[in-house]
């Protein structure tokens, strides 16, 4: 779909943009050819697709997956949708809030792929509750605010580092990212925009009944950034265990959660945990 024809259909009164849901539709067909490149998709595939929009990027996934499950939630937005691909057989369209239908919905994602430039507002908390499903899509290739792309792909010692870095650099390894300026939107949106390659990770760094306790550690870890984690974390464990712990993992005690890598945090869970801890 063009520039010029996403012009006609809004211009033609049938679709009017409403900013809360954030609707800036990605028009560069390079762009959007780059993201499915990034996909690596094969004929075999299964994609999930949140916030499809005018369907520039379903287009091409169709033509690509064997089958995608498309979520939008704009009822508007769904009719179009319903009569642009009318003739589609590997298209199945839901009307509704994702994040909603993801948890009213659980489901086995293991096999799929997320292809999606996702609803900013949301981006980060869809994420979060795709990867923490028992079966999260073995890749997702993401667009969404450049903020959120910096904090998803950054280290220990990266000014962007943090709890989200944390939660999906769990399970997932970042394999690369790249930026897509506002002008490649339409309207053009008020912030920068980066898509985001993530690939569910071969070997899990901890069992799925520890994945709680991960969460736990490091919410509390970064609960007050600047402070030292074991007086974060003394509220919940014995400094005596907490002063083995970083003893063992070779952790200064002085140390910050954002100097902390998420395998040193994954470990850490394990210590904690076999100490009886939360």
């Amino acid at each position: 779909m063009k520039l010029t024809e996403m012009k006609q259909i809004l211009d033609s009164g049938q679709i009017q943009l409403t900013k809360s849901l954030g609707q800036n539709f990605l028009q560069d067909q390079n762009q959007v050819r780059r993201i499915v490149a990034a996909a690596e998709l094969a004929p075999t595939d299964r994609v999930l697709e949140i916030g499809p929009g005018l369907g520039p990027l379903t287009e091409l996934l169709l033509q690509k997956a064997q089958w995608v499950l498309a979520i939008e939630k704009d009822h508007r937005l769904e009719d179009f949708l319903r009569k642009h691909f009318t003739a589609a057989t590997n298209l199945e369209l839901i009307c509704d809030d994702a994040l909603d239908y993801l948890r009213r919905n659980p489901r086995d994602w293991s096999d799929w792929k997320l292809v999606a430039n996702l609803p900013y507002s949301v981006a980060s908390r869809l994420l979060v509750e795709l990867v923490g499903l028992p079966g999260c899509p073995r890749q997702m290739v993401v667009t969404l605010q450049r903020e959120v792309a910096r904090r998803l792909v950054a280290g220990a010692g990266d000014a962007d580092y943090g709890m989200l870095s944390l939660l999906i650099q769990l399970r997932y390894q970042p394999r690369g990212h790249f930026k897509i300026s506002a002008d490649c939107f339409f309207p053009p949106p008020d912030v920068q925009s980066a898509c985001v390659i993530l690939s569910r990770r071969e070997k899990p760094l901890l069992p799925d009944e520890l994945r709680a306790a991960f969460s736990r550690l490091v919410k509390l870890s970064f609960s007050q950034r600047r402070k030292i984690m074991v007086k974060r974390l003394k509220q919940d464990w014995p400094v005596d265990k907490l002063t083995a712990a970083f003893e063992q993992l070779g952790l200064s005690p002085q140390i910050r959660a954002e100097k902390v890598s998420v395998e040193q945090f994954a470990e850490l869970t394990k210590i904690l945990a076999a100490e009886n801890g939360p």
